[in-house]
């Protein structure tokens, strides 16, 4: 049994404990439980038992934080588990390229600032490339992201317009069954892109760009025969576009444009059979240095804390399936 040693570290005031750990000590059962150590409080001082090799890093984790919180920045549950990710990783140092640059700023005037070291390699992919592909799971910021850039590209006169557009109903984009005109129809899976550029812009700005035609939204089957040249143009749910609705998309933009490729390569709506345009063009395209492929994975989750684990879940068996289906067949 690795003998146990404990650590003390001076946390000098009560506000800087709550930084850290929150109302009711709700985040030290999070940093006890990812690193297997004990945390208690005495006075101002921090003490952390544990493993050795745990201690330590649950010490750096926590001097780490302690930092950011002095820089005020907002320490939540997402910043701690990607902390402990991170130290595990000996790179914990990277936090502070992450946690410190806001990217955009909310019409409210809340920061923009990527949660993960995945989502700023991703930012930066985006900024020196004018084709880029993201793969990921659910609450990774894949498109919000890209939206946020969008409009700090307008904001900068760096392009003349933005364009949004996703598949609509399984990719096949069959919408006659649906009751109402064709906005009426499309709408619903369009609100998730309306809703975060509300949150950006503000609904009267948005209204006001939307009417000039500065900004559109619109179904991918909208973008047949266009040519868009200085715009900033994120297709969105691309897993679900068929390998010719890509192969359309991709020809559709044209000089001074900013193009972003976002889906989720782990769930599609395609009919069996059916090959997805998104996983064959990062197949075909993934030796072109021009081109930016941003693989994130459930560490990258910034949403509620089960989804993190859900996706982790779902990852696994997944693995665990196709492993039972492989050593079956063979």
């Amino acid at each position: 049994m690795a003998q146990e040693t404990t650590a003390v570290l001076s946390l000098e005031s009560l506000d800087n404990y709550l930084s850290l750990f929150g109302a009711n000590d709700r985040n030290v059962p999070l940093l006890e439980g990812e690193l297997s150590v004990a945390l208690s409080v005495r006075g101002s001082d921090l003490r952390i038992t544990g493993g050795e090799g745990n201690v330590a890093m649950a010490l750096e984790v926590v001097e780490k934080l302690k930092s950011l919180a002095l820089r005020h920045t907002q320490i939540d549950r997402t910043t701690l588990r990607y902390a402990v990710a991170l130290v595990k990783e000996g790179e914990l140092d990277q936090l502070d390229d992450v946690a410190f640059e806001a990217i955009a700023v909310t019409h409210r005037g809340r920061p923009i600032r990527c949660k993960t070291l995945g989502q700023y390699q991703y930012v930066n992919a985006i900024r020196s490339h004018e084709l880029t592909f993201s793969l990921g799971p659910a609450g990774t910021g894949k498109t919000y992201l890209a939206m946020a850039l969008a409009v700090v590209a307008l904001r900068n006169k760096e392009v003349e317009r933005i364009v949004l557009t996703r598949p609509a109903v399984e990719a096949g984009e069959k919408l006659g069954f649906l009751p109402g005109d064709m906005n009426q129809k499309v709408d619903p899976y369009l609100r998730p892109l309306y809703d975060a550029l509300y949150d950006m812009m503000g609904p009267d700005s948005y209204q006001r760009l939307q009417e000039r035609g500065i900004l559109e939204v619109a179904p991918l089957a909208y973008m047949r025969g266009r040519t868009l040249s200085d715009s900033f143009i994120i297709l969105d749910e691309a897993q679900n576009t068929t390998t010719e609705q890509m192969k359309m998309f991709l020809t559709r933009f044209g000089s001074g444009s900013r193009v972003v490729v976002t889906g989720d390569d782990t769930q599609t709506d395609l009919p069996p059979g059916k090959q997805s345009g998104l996983l064959q063009a990062v197949e075909v395209l993934k030796d072109i240095p021009e081109i930016a492929i941003v693989r994130l994975t459930h560490s990258d989750v910034v949403r509620h804390d089960l989804v993190q684990t859900v996706v982790k879940a779902y990852e696994t068996y997944e693995r665990d399936r196709t492993g039972r289906i492989h050593g079956h067949d063979a």
